[in-house]
Protein backbone atom coordinates (compact mmCIF):
# COMPACT_ATOMS: atom_id res chain seq x y z
CA UNK A 1 0.00 0.00 0.00
CA UNK A 2 1.31 3.36 -0.93
CA UNK A 3 2.06 5.70 2.19
CA UNK A 4 -0.02 8.92 2.01
CA UNK A 5 1.69 10.30 5.33
CA UNK A 6 4.82 9.09 7.31
CA UNK A 7 5.82 10.13 10.27
CA UNK A 8 9.16 8.51 11.81
CA UNK A 9 10.34 10.16 15.29
CA UNK A 10 7.90 12.81 15.45
CA UNK A 11 8.65 15.18 18.65
CA UNK A 12 6.72 18.71 19.51
CA UNK A 13 7.89 20.33 22.99
CA UNK A 14 6.00 23.59 23.94
CA UNK A 15 8.41 25.53 26.65
CA UNK A 16 9.03 22.16 28.59
CA UNK A 17 6.32 20.33 28.17
CA UNK A 18 6.88 17.39 25.90
CA UNK A 19 3.56 16.97 23.22
CA UNK A 20 4.14 14.30 21.38
CA UNK A 21 7.40 12.23 21.38
CA UNK A 22 9.07 9.50 19.46
CA UNK A 23 5.57 9.42 17.30
CA UNK A 24 5.89 7.20 14.12
CA UNK A 25 3.39 5.52 11.73
CA UNK A 26 2.34 5.75 7.86
CA UNK A 27 -1.16 6.06 6.58
CA UNK A 28 -1.88 4.42 3.27
CA UNK A 29 -3.79 5.82 0.30
CA UNK A 30 -7.64 5.16 0.79
CA UNK A 31 -7.17 4.07 4.13
CA UNK A 32 -8.93 5.66 6.92
CA UNK A 33 -6.62 6.00 9.54
CA UNK A 34 -8.03 6.41 13.31
CA UNK A 35 -5.70 8.61 16.05
CA UNK A 36 -7.50 8.17 19.34
CA UNK A 37 -7.22 9.62 22.71
CA UNK A 38 -8.74 11.72 25.41
CA UNK A 39 -8.53 15.48 25.15
CA UNK A 40 -4.73 16.29 25.44
CA UNK A 41 -3.08 13.49 23.92
CA UNK A 42 -1.89 15.62 21.13
CA UNK A 43 -4.06 14.61 18.46
CA UNK A 44 -4.55 18.06 17.49
CA UNK A 45 -1.07 18.71 17.36
CA UNK A 46 -0.25 15.85 15.15
CA UNK A 47 -2.58 17.31 12.34
CA UNK A 48 -1.58 20.89 12.97
CA UNK A 49 1.58 19.71 11.92
CA UNK A 50 0.72 17.27 9.00
CA UNK A 51 -0.94 20.42 7.57
CA UNK A 52 1.87 21.95 8.01
CA UNK A 53 0.25 24.75 10.39
CA UNK A 54 2.86 23.90 13.17
CA UNK A 55 6.72 22.60 13.03
CA UNK A 56 7.74 19.57 14.80
CA UNK A 57 10.57 19.89 16.99
CA UNK A 58 12.34 17.05 15.51
CA UNK A 59 11.19 14.21 13.80
CA UNK A 60 10.29 13.43 10.19
CA UNK A 61 6.62 14.08 8.43
CA UNK A 62 5.49 13.65 4.93
CA UNK A 63 2.92 13.92 2.69
CA UNK A 64 2.16 12.94 -0.56
CA UNK A 65 6.26 12.03 0.12
CA UNK A 66 7.42 15.76 0.31
CA UNK A 67 8.16 17.08 3.93
CA UNK A 68 5.78 19.47 5.17
CA UNK A 69 7.76 21.78 5.94
CA UNK A 70 8.92 21.96 2.47
CA UNK A 71 5.03 21.76 0.92
CA UNK A 72 3.62 24.87 -1.18
CA UNK A 73 0.53 25.85 0.26
CA UNK A 74 -1.35 26.65 -3.08
CA UNK A 75 -0.22 23.39 -4.09
CA UNK A 76 -0.66 21.58 -0.94
CA UNK A 77 -4.31 23.28 0.06
CA UNK A 78 -5.89 21.71 -3.32
CA UNK A 79 -4.95 18.18 -3.08
CA UNK A 80 -6.33 18.27 1.25
CA UNK A 81 -9.13 19.19 3.40
CA UNK A 82 -9.23 19.75 6.70
CA UNK A 83 -12.23 20.03 9.94
CA UNK A 84 -10.91 21.19 13.03
CA UNK A 85 -12.60 23.37 15.65
CA UNK A 86 -12.11 26.62 14.32
CA UNK A 87 -14.64 26.99 11.88
CA UNK A 88 -13.18 30.25 9.54
CA UNK A 89 -16.77 30.89 8.14
CA UNK A 90 -17.90 34.10 7.38
CA UNK A 91 -20.47 35.00 10.37
CA UNK A 92 -23.04 37.35 8.17
CA UNK A 93 -23.12 35.08 5.43
CA UNK A 94 -25.43 32.43 5.00
CA UNK A 95 -24.27 28.55 4.48
CA UNK A 96 -24.87 28.97 1.07
CA UNK A 97 -22.61 32.24 0.15
CA UNK A 98 -19.74 30.91 2.58
CA UNK A 99 -19.58 27.37 0.37
CA UNK A 100 -19.94 29.35 -2.64
CA UNK A 101 -16.59 31.85 -1.84
CA UNK A 102 -14.88 28.28 -1.19
CA UNK A 103 -15.92 27.47 -3.86
CA UNK A 104 -14.68 29.95 -6.22
CA UNK A 105 -11.58 29.78 -4.15
CA UNK A 106 -10.60 26.09 -5.06
CA UNK A 107 -12.20 26.48 -8.41
CA UNK A 108 -14.93 24.40 -8.01
CA UNK A 109 -18.32 24.53 -9.89
CA UNK A 110 -20.61 25.70 -7.45
CA UNK A 111 -23.23 22.68 -8.08
CA UNK A 112 -21.04 20.72 -5.73
CA UNK A 113 -22.46 22.59 -2.59
CA UNK A 114 -25.72 21.07 -3.56
CA UNK A 115 -24.05 17.34 -3.16
CA UNK A 116 -21.97 18.44 0.01
CA UNK A 117 -25.09 19.81 2.12
CA UNK A 118 -26.91 16.20 1.27
CA UNK A 119 -23.69 14.77 2.70
CA UNK A 120 -23.71 16.30 6.21
CA UNK A 121 -27.44 16.34 6.35
CA UNK A 122 -27.85 20.49 6.01
CA UNK A 123 -29.44 20.80 2.44
CA UNK A 124 -32.86 22.35 3.56
CA UNK A 125 -31.10 24.99 5.74
CA UNK A 126 -28.28 26.53 3.41
CA UNK A 127 -30.16 30.07 3.42
CA UNK A 128 -29.21 30.42 7.25
CA UNK A 129 -26.97 32.94 8.60
CA UNK A 130 -23.74 31.24 10.07
CA UNK A 131 -24.20 33.71 13.19
CA UNK A 132 -27.38 31.76 13.84
CA UNK A 133 -26.36 28.65 13.82
CA UNK A 134 -25.55 25.79 16.69
CA UNK A 135 -22.72 24.30 17.54
CA UNK A 136 -23.38 20.95 15.73
CA UNK A 137 -24.60 22.81 12.37
CA UNK A 138 -21.24 24.82 12.87
CA UNK A 139 -19.71 21.79 12.56
CA UNK A 140 -21.38 20.17 9.26
CA UNK A 141 -21.12 23.39 7.32
CA UNK A 142 -16.86 23.27 8.49
CA UNK A 143 -17.03 19.51 7.11
CA UNK A 144 -19.23 20.68 3.84
CA UNK A 145 -16.87 23.28 2.98
CA UNK A 146 -13.96 20.93 3.74
CA UNK A 147 -15.29 18.02 1.39
CA UNK A 148 -16.24 21.11 -1.57
CA UNK A 149 -13.19 20.24 -3.92
CA UNK A 150 -13.15 16.47 -3.38
CA UNK A 151 -9.57 16.24 -1.74
CA UNK A 152 -7.10 13.08 -1.89
CA UNK A 153 -6.40 13.33 1.63
CA UNK A 154 -9.25 14.58 4.39
CA UNK A 155 -7.81 15.80 8.06
CA UNK A 156 -11.18 15.48 9.78
CA UNK A 157 -10.50 16.28 14.17
CA UNK A 158 -13.30 15.17 15.99
CA UNK A 159 -16.17 15.18 13.00
CA UNK A 160 -18.81 14.58 15.24
CA UNK A 161 -17.95 15.68 18.47
CA UNK A 162 -21.04 18.52 19.03
CA UNK A 163 -23.58 16.28 17.33
CA UNK A 164 -26.48 14.15 17.72
CA UNK A 165 -26.51 10.40 16.67
CA UNK A 166 -29.14 11.06 13.61
CA UNK A 167 -26.23 13.43 12.18
CA UNK A 168 -23.44 11.81 13.09
CA UNK A 169 -24.94 8.89 11.17
CA UNK A 170 -25.14 11.16 7.76
CA UNK A 171 -21.60 11.78 8.68
CA UNK A 172 -20.22 8.55 8.62
CA UNK A 173 -21.96 7.65 5.14
CA UNK A 174 -20.48 10.62 3.84
CA UNK A 175 -16.85 9.03 4.79
CA UNK A 176 -17.75 5.79 3.79
CA UNK A 177 -18.71 7.18 0.75
CA UNK A 178 -15.12 9.00 0.17
CA UNK A 179 -13.41 6.19 1.08
CA UNK A 180 -15.09 4.35 -2.10
CA UNK A 181 -13.97 6.96 -3.82
CA UNK A 182 -10.09 6.29 -3.20
CA UNK A 183 -9.49 9.46 -0.78
CA UNK A 184 -7.55 8.81 2.40
CA UNK A 185 -8.58 10.02 5.82
CA UNK A 186 -6.88 11.05 8.58
CA UNK A 187 -9.20 10.52 11.78
CA UNK A 188 -8.74 11.57 15.29
CA UNK A 189 -11.17 10.66 17.61
CA UNK A 190 -12.32 10.10 21.44
CA UNK A 191 -15.10 7.85 20.35
CA UNK A 192 -13.77 4.14 20.59
CA UNK A 193 -17.27 3.29 18.93
CA UNK A 194 -17.04 6.06 15.82
CA UNK A 195 -13.22 4.64 15.18
CA UNK A 196 -14.78 0.91 15.14
CA UNK A 197 -17.18 1.46 12.73
CA UNK A 198 -15.23 3.71 10.48
CA UNK A 199 -11.28 3.05 10.84
CA UNK A 200 -9.65 0.41 8.83
CA UNK A 201 -6.60 0.91 11.65
CA UNK A 202 -6.42 2.87 14.68
CA UNK A 203 -3.29 4.48 16.60
CA UNK A 204 -3.75 4.35 20.34
CA UNK A 205 -2.16 8.18 21.60
CA UNK A 206 -1.35 8.41 25.23
CA UNK A 207 0.83 11.24 27.01
CA UNK A 208 2.54 12.00 23.78
CA UNK A 209 3.59 8.57 22.01
CA UNK A 210 1.38 5.59 20.18
CA UNK A 211 0.82 2.76 22.40
CA UNK A 212 -0.83 0.57 20.10
CA UNK A 213 -1.44 0.28 16.13
CA UNK A 214 -3.56 -2.00 14.56
CA UNK A 215 -6.94 -2.63 12.69
CA UNK A 216 -9.84 -2.72 15.00
CA UNK A 217 -10.56 -6.24 15.08
CA UNK A 218 -7.23 -7.70 15.26
CA UNK A 219 -7.21 -6.00 18.44
CA UNK A 220 -10.51 -6.98 19.92
CA UNK A 221 -8.52 -10.90 19.12
CA UNK A 222 -5.71 -10.05 20.81
CA UNK A 223 -7.12 -8.94 23.80
CA UNK A 224 -10.01 -11.44 24.15
CA UNK A 225 -9.98 -13.99 26.57
CA UNK A 226 -12.17 -16.71 24.61
CA UNK A 227 -14.96 -16.78 26.77
CA UNK A 228 -18.33 -16.26 25.85
CA UNK A 229 -21.35 -14.80 27.74
CA UNK A 230 -24.96 -16.62 28.09
CA UNK A 231 -27.94 -15.45 29.20
CA UNK A 232 -30.55 -17.87 30.39
CA UNK A 233 -34.67 -17.23 30.07
CA UNK A 234 -34.43 -17.18 33.95
CA UNK A 235 -32.17 -13.85 33.97
CA UNK A 236 -28.85 -15.77 34.90
CA UNK A 237 -26.05 -14.76 33.09
CA UNK A 238 -23.18 -17.07 32.65
CA UNK A 239 -19.29 -16.08 32.06
CA UNK A 240 -18.32 -19.52 30.27
CA UNK A 241 -14.67 -20.19 28.90
CA UNK A 242 -13.66 -23.16 26.03
CA UNK A 243 -13.41 -25.87 26.85
CA UNK A 244 -14.80 -30.05 27.24
CA UNK A 245 -16.77 -28.51 30.66
CA UNK A 246 -18.10 -25.20 28.98
CA UNK A 247 -19.00 -27.52 25.71
CA UNK A 248 -20.80 -30.05 27.98
CA UNK A 249 -22.46 -27.18 29.94
CA UNK A 250 -23.60 -25.29 26.70
CA UNK A 251 -25.30 -28.55 25.30
CA UNK A 252 -27.23 -29.05 28.31
CA UNK A 253 -29.25 -25.71 28.01
CA UNK A 254 -29.56 -25.76 24.56
CA UNK A 255 -31.10 -29.19 24.79
CA UNK A 256 -33.22 -27.64 27.70
CA UNK A 257 -34.25 -24.95 25.51
CA UNK A 258 -32.48 -22.40 28.06
CA UNK A 259 -30.88 -20.18 26.42
CA UNK A 260 -31.98 -16.94 25.99
CA UNK A 261 -28.58 -15.28 24.29
CA UNK A 262 -25.46 -16.07 23.24
CA UNK A 263 -22.80 -12.99 23.40
CA UNK A 264 -18.95 -13.36 22.39
CA UNK A 265 -16.53 -11.32 25.05
CA UNK A 266 -14.49 -9.71 22.70
CA UNK A 267 -13.20 -6.07 24.21
CA UNK A 268 -14.10 -3.15 22.88
CA UNK A 269 -11.89 -0.94 21.52
CA UNK A 270 -12.90 1.73 24.57
CA UNK A 271 -11.91 -1.42 27.19
CA UNK A 272 -8.55 -2.06 25.10
CA UNK A 273 -7.48 1.43 25.67
CA UNK A 274 -8.37 1.29 29.38
CA UNK A 275 -6.02 -1.82 29.80
CA UNK A 276 -3.56 -0.36 28.03
CA UNK A 277 -3.16 3.00 29.32
CA UNK A 278 -5.25 3.13 32.69
CA UNK A 279 -6.95 6.32 31.36
CA UNK A 280 -10.27 6.45 30.42
CA UNK A 281 -11.58 8.65 27.21
CA UNK A 282 -12.75 11.82 28.71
Amino acid sequence: MDSIIQVNGLKKLFGNEEALRDVTFSVGKGEVFGFLGPSGSGKTTTIKILTSQLAQTSGDATVFGVPVSELKQEQYRKRIGVLTDNSGLYTRLSIEENLQLYCDLYDEPRTRIDEVLQTVNLAGERKKRISALSRGMLQRVTLARALLHEPELLFLDEPTSALDPVNSRHIYKGIERLKAKGTTIFLTTHDMNEAEELCDRVAFLHQGEIQLLDAPKQLRRKYANGSMRVELHDGETVDLKQGKDGADWLHAQMRDQNIAAIHSNEPTLGDIFIEVTGRKLS
